[in-house]
């Protein structure tokens, strides 16, 4: 079976105990949940039955404590989270609104997923991985950017695959060494995952459909738009499957 892999942000999450909850009065907070983009997709991978690790880096607590032994028993490989004795796992408190839109503060940067680097990436740890997948999210840190290269680097250059989920917050666009290292895991790409919205944005075509000929014609093999409740379709050299109105039948 291959076994896949992922690299970046683990954390907690605090949520709201109600909606519309401000952060700038008191008020009841539930939690803490383990999360982290990455680490909540490679916990999907071994429920879905698949051989996976992820490469992170907690702090001695609790909240560091709480993901490993959430992950560890789901089945994923936590050989690859380092554990830092001078820092504090990464937290994420969220209030929802009515209309459904979230307000996050997020300690993330500046927590020991933070601090995560080329030296964590254990090569012999990726010898039998053959497929990577990066979020684009992670890409937070210039040092962060350099262990997503390292990490992605082995595994291509042992024969394996690697998607992309963009995931990104339009401000790193602004921050030239950012958009590069977009652009430099783009290049790397055999399975690309984009949402609707984030068509465009690593792309200098004009349309959508252009954009996605341009990426499929420079290597990627697939690509996999994501469209929100309209679900997702799929482009490859060979074949389109466009998304499909999802109905409920009765009677």
């Amino acid at each position: 079976m291959r076994k896949i892999y992922t690299i970046g942000e683990i954390l907690v999450e605090i949520m709201a105990d109600k909606v519309g909850q401000s952060f700038t009065h008191p008020g009841l907070w539930n939690g803490p949940f383990p999360s982290g983009a990455p680490a909540i997709f490679i916990d999907q991978v071994t429920k879905l039955g698949g051989q996976c690790g992820i490469i992170s880096c907690v702090g001695n607590d609790g909240f560091g404590t709480l993901n490993i032994e959430r992950l560890k028993a789901d089945g994923v490989d936590t050989r690859g989270i380092r554990v830092l004795p001078h820092e504090t796992t990464g937290s994420a408190f969220v209030t929802y609104h009515s209309n459904g839109d979230r307000d996050f503060i997020f300690n993330i940067k500046n927590a020991a997923c933070g601090k995560l680097s080329a030296e964590h990436v254990n090569a012999e740890l990726l010898q039998d991985c053959q497929h990577f997948h990066i979020m684009g999210s992670s890409l937070f840190s210039f040092h962060m950017v350099d262990a997503v290269k390292k990490a992605a680097g082995i595994v291509k250059a042992n024969g394996g695959t690697l998607s992309f989920d963009p995931n990104i917050r339009k401000e790193m666009l602004n921050i030239p060494e950012m958009r590069d290292a977009l652009h430099y895991v783009l290049e790397l790409t055999d399975i690309y995952m984009p949402s609707e919205g984030e068509v465009m944005l690593l792309s200098s075509q004009t349309t959508l459909d252009e954009a996605i000929a341009r990426y499929l014609k420079d290597g990627i093999k697939e690509v996999v738009v994501k469209r929100g409740s309209n679900g997702a379709s799929y482009y490859s050299a060979d074949e389109t499957l466009p998304y499909r109105q999802l109905c409920r039948r009765r009677g």
